[in-house]
This record gives C-alpha cells, structure tokens and sequence, in this order.
C-alpha cells in the first residue's frame, strides 16, 4: 500500500432525460410524498426538466398535465388551504402569516380569501402563541412585566402575523384565565350570530 494511492471516488450516473412515463411517474410520486399545490407541482415537474432534460421531439404541457391531476383529485388547492391554515393557526400564526404561507405555496387569491380565518380563529392563534412563547400573564410569575419585554412580545406577535389589537388583549391581560375569557368571548359571539 503505497501512500500516492487515492481512494476510488464513484461518479453518479447522470440521470437520464425524461420522457412522458418518467414524467407522470415523477408527479404521481411527488403527489403522494408530499401535500401540494397545483402551482407547486408544476413547479417542481419544471425544475426536473431543467436539470435531466426532455427525450422527446415536443416540450410536455405541464399546465395541461397538472389541470389533469387536479381534476382526478390527487392534488387540491382548496385541501391543500384547508390544512396548511388550520396547522399555522393551531401553531399560533395569526392571519396575515397564513395568508402569506398560503401565497407562498401557490394558492389562488379566491381560495386564500375562502380560507381567511374568522374572529374565533384568530383570538385562539394568539392565544396559543402566547402560551408557547410565555408571552403575557403566561410568562410572569404574578408581577409586571417589564416595558422592554413587553415591546418585544408585542412585536414577536406582530412579525407572526397577528393584529396588533389581539397583541395588546393577550399581552396585557391580568391573567391567564382573562385571556382565556377573553378568545372564548369570541366563540360565544358565533353562537349567537
């Protein structure tokens, strides 16, 4: 064994270009991987023609193929929404986080609209971001909080997309139990509506 030896390096195989099988085959395993958008998906088929390249005389019609997988139902903007709002609310995101999410994945303005979250929705969202965070009377041990922390959960509520009036509520309530009331106050108001 000589020291001039160098270990043999493998080269990966250069994927080969894809035709219309490969294509659909890629899709359809992306489509059950992962939860997507149409616009993702056309995306991602785009992205892997670029890097492997079409064996075949004309260009595929993605838009054409992904409008066929959303009408056979394997991929669902309106599901997709649903889901991905629902997640980000319970994580405590506030609206204009979810709504940015959604437009980030590809969901149209009509279907962001749709899914935009109801009073009840948003005050529970704030709710469970304070109690994640410690933010508020979830985070003191019975004194006030201190103006310099206070700014800093206000605006950490902020940049998660909450209105700066649900901010203020939870920050500023005397106590856990106040700001309980305070989100429950808002389902009892759909009740009534």
């Amino acid at each position: 064994m000589g020291g001039d030896e160098q270990p043999c390096k493998r080269r990966r195989a250069k994927p080969k270009p894809l035709d219309e099988a490969r294509l659909q085959e890629l899709a359809l395993a992306y489509m059950a991987r992962f939860a997507t958008t149409t616009s993702k998906l056309e995306r991602y088929l785009y992205r892997k023609l670029r890097e492997r390249g079409w064996d075949g005389e004309n260009e595929p019609d993605l838009p054409a193929m992904v409008s066929r997988y959303a009408e056979l139902g394997y991929v669902d903007d309106e599901a997709f929404a649903r889901a991905k709002s629902g997640s980000l609310l319970r994580r405590g995101y506030g609206p204009r986080r979810v709504n940015q999410a959604l437009g980030e994945a590809g969901v149209g303005e009509s279907i962001r609209e749709d899914m935009r979250p109801d009073e009840a929705q948003e005050r529970h969202a704030a709710l469970a971001m304070a109690r994640k965070r410690g933010f508020g009377p979830f985070g003191r041990a019975g004194g006030a909080i201190d103006p310099a922390r206070r700014e800093k959960q206000i605006a950490a509520m902020m940049r998660a997309g909450h209105r700066l009036d649900n901010a203020l509520q939870i920050i500023d309530a005397r106590s856990a139990e106040v700001a309980e009331e305070w989100a429950a106050e808002a389902d009892e108001d759909e009740y009534e509506a």
